[in-house]
Order: structure tokens, then C-alpha cells, then sequence
């Protein structure tokens, strides 16, 4: 029977000795956010929180409840606004990293028309 290890043991162990891996985490977390994916954004930052600050210590430093959380980082949860960017705000600050957003213009399929997006606002 060959052995196994927890997930988030691994997740956690490889995200205290790789910086790399930890920023990796953390990015993908919000560009998949960005795109769209709500439940994947939400799967990643628990687990980069889990293997990082914690969600005792985030919560408190958000002035939140820990179990209030933990709920809205599952895989139900629905994060205000305002909460989901305190917290990586705090995660930011916590990790030592920044953020860098790029707006960059994409192709429109075939036969897509355009619906918004006015220029020189």
C-alpha cells in the first residue's frame, strides 16, 4: 500500500520552503478570479491562507470572526466584496508580495460582436 500525505500538509510544506511556489498560489488565486471562476479563486486562497497566515490570524487582522471566514472562502462561500479585497490586502502585506494588474486586449471570436467598453472615459 504505497503512503500518502495530506494535501494540505503537502500544499503547506511547499509553500513555507518555495517563495516561488507561495507567489505561484497567490497569483494564480487572482487571475482565476478575475476570470471569472469564483469557486477555483476561492479553493486557492484557502488553501494559500492555510498555508501561510492562517485563518485565526487573518481574521483577526481583518476584525472578522475566524469561523465567518473560514465560510466565506468554501467552496459555498460569497465574500463581500470589501472583505475578499481586505483580505488580499492583508495577504499582501503578510507575505511581503504585490500585485501588479494588466489590462491587455484580447481577440473576439468568430462571429462575436462587440458589446461595450468605451474608449478615452
Amino acid at each position: 500500500m504505497p503512503l500518502t500525505k495530506d494535501f494540505r500538509a503537502t500544499v503547506v510544506a511547499r509553500a513555507e520552503r518555495d517563495p516561488a511556489f507561495r507567489t505561484g498560489l497567490y497569483q494564480e488565486a487572482v487571475q482565476v478570479m478575475l476570470e471569472g471562476d469564483f469557486a477555483t479563486a476561492r479553493i486557492l486562497l484557502r488553501d494559500f491562507i492555510n498555508a501561510t497566515i492562517g485563518f485565526l490570524a487573518l481574521a483577526q487582522r481583518m476584525g472578522v470572526g475566524d469561523k465567518s471566514l473560514m465560510r466565506m472562502f468554501d467552496t459555498s462561500g460569497n465574500p463581500t466584496a470589501t472583505n475578499l479585497l481586505t483580505a488580499l490586502r492583508v495577504l499582501q502585506d503578510e507575505c511581503q508580495m504585490s500585485l501588479t494588474v494588466r489590462a491587455k486586449q484580447t481577440r473576439r471570436r468568430a462571429g462575436e460582436q462587440f458589446v461595450g467598453c468605451a474608449s478615452g472615459a
